[in-house]
């Protein structure tokens, strides 16, 4: 037996290198396919950020072998094979968008077999991939991540928004409450001072009684002196008249 061609050692190294640089690796059976089936496959295949491509079961045995890719039951029947690669605006396909879209072109045609595949190693099943399809593309479930963090952020920046509103609220109520508190104290003092005065002219009259009161009493001492002098000039009085008759008498 020859040495393998150079064809098919390219064939080989082409295999190899996309199955160890592809996130997923989906298997398929495209017997009964027409050209232009694969041609609106590969379409659909391209925007969903994936490849595929038709190899033959011997190279791709090949290839797997030396990668330790337990797939030696997938290559049975003519194979294309499915990859994660890019989308034509250059971002990177996902294992969900390329099972999505075969997925969806089984639907509508039931020559498209969908083997059995590769996700980071592990090996998929036909249900698997299935389930997979039904994923959420990682642009949707980002987008879902996204809002749902920015969801609390909005919430707790229309809270920091709110502060200063109903600070400001509660301030001027305050003001409000303080002006009103003022002129009650105002209107108090008023009262107090128009009490106060009526109380001072009050007091003023018991205070003019009361004057006149001690002015009729430092009269009174005035009028027990005259009666003191009175009753010295009766003494003496007496004095004389007994005097007068001691000397009659002598």
């Amino acid at each position: 037996m020859g040495d393998p061609r150079p064809e098919k050692i390219a064939v080989v190294a082409e295999v190899q290198e996309k199955l160890s640089n592809a996130e997923a690796v989906i298997l398929t059976e495209y017997r009964g396919l027409d050209v232009t089936d694969m041609a609106v496959l590969r379409a659909a295949m391209k925007q969903a950020g994936g490849e595929y491509k038709v190899y033959k079961n011997t190279l791709v045995r090949v290839a797997a072998k030396e990668l330790n890719l337990e797939i030696e039951e997938l290559l049975v029947g003519p194979t294309a094979i499915a990859f994660t690669g890019t989308r034509p605006d250059g971002s990177s396909g996902d294992p969900v968008g390329i099972a999505k879209a075969l997925t969806n072109f089984a639907k509508d045609h039931e020559d498209l077999i969908i083997k059995g595949g590769v996700l980071e190693g592990a090996l998929l099943s036909t249900e698997e991939i299935t389930a997979l399809s039904k994923i959420a593309p990682r642009e949707e479930l980002l987008a879902r991540l996204a809002g749902g963090m920015a969801a609390p952020l909005r919430e707790f920046a229309s809270l920091l928004n709110a502060i200063p509103q109903n600070f400001a609220y509660a301030l001027s109520a305050l003001i409000e409450a303080g002006g009103a508190g003022t002129g009650t104290d105002e209107a108090t003092e008023a009262v107090s001072d128009d009490g106060a005065t009526e109380a001072v002219s009050d007091d003023e009259a018991p205070s003019q009684g009361a004057e006149e009161e001690t002015s009729e009493s430092v009269g009174s001492p005035e009028s027990g002196t005259d009666d003191d002098d009175s009753e010295e000039e009766s003494v003496e009085d007496n004095k004389i008249d007994g005097d007068a008759n001691e000397n009659e008498e002598s």
